[in-house]
């Protein structure tokens, strides 16, 4: 991590919190939202850089630390009435804006897989087309929820595409680890999620995208458009 351009760094950390700014305007400027989120990388800002998360040989990996907090949360929300409550409170057409942030992920991964961080095929040059739900968000915000030109089934549809493309991405970048069951990039595993602040990715990042995609799905299928 010492070699690696402060640059790219910068970039993920300025694009975290895109993320979360973008939520946070969904979520109707909620301040307990805002708090919630900014523990939660506090947190894991502190656990990264003592090292914890680089110690890989432990099943289960301690990586799971870092997503399975944020999943059992997303579950909780949904399973619950006040969690429902929530979600079909926040702006769907916002949510869809999040998505956006896509795009410099896609940048910085890229830029990771030069500096030997991340294996290629992580990166829009090998099996991750992720940057497309990045690129298509803005026109599905704007036709879908301004301008109001694209039907519901439409948009469910892209939500249901993106949710695979970031599935694809999240399953190669797991079995890229050097965690004991890894399967793919043994000549350049996916090491940048175990430091600071690339940590960010699968404890932030990636669930609020999934989270924004499925509370968009739920209020969809509910309301319509």
């Amino acid at each position: 991590m010492e070699n690696l351009p402060i640059y790219i760094s910068i970039v993920f950390i300025l694009t975290t919190f895109l993320t979360v700014g973008l939520f946070y305007r969904a979520a109707n400027n909620s301040k307990i939202t805002l708090a919630v989120l900014l523990l939660w990388l506090t947190v894991q800002t502190m656990v990264s850089l003592s090292g914890f998360y680089t110690i890989t040989n432990n099943f289960p990996p301690r990586f799971i630390l870092l997503v399975l907090p944020t999943l059992l949360f997303i579950i909780a929300l949904f399973a619950t009435a006040k969690g429902r409550q929530y979600i079909d409170s926040l702006d769907a057409g916002r949510l869809t804006l999040v998505h956006i942030v896509r795009i410099p992920v896609e940048l910085v991964l890229l830029w990771l897989c030069i500096h030997k961080m991340v294996p290629q095929l992580m990166t829009f040059e090998g099996r991750n087309f992720d940057i497309l739900s990045g690129l298509t968000a803005p026109v599905i915000f704007y036709f879908g929820f301004v301008k109001k030109q694209i039907n519901k089934n439409l948009i469910l549809l892209w939500n249901f595409l993106c949710i695979g493309l970031l599935f694809n991405i999240v399953i190669n970048a797991v079995l890229s680890a050097p965690f004991p069951f890894q399967q793919f990039g043994f000549d350049q595993p996916d090491i940048a999620v175990l430091y600071f602040p690339f940590v960010w990715l699968p404890c932030c990042v990636v669930p609020l995208v999934l989270f924004s995609h499925l509370a968009t799905i739920r209020q969809l299928l509910r309301k319509g458009v």
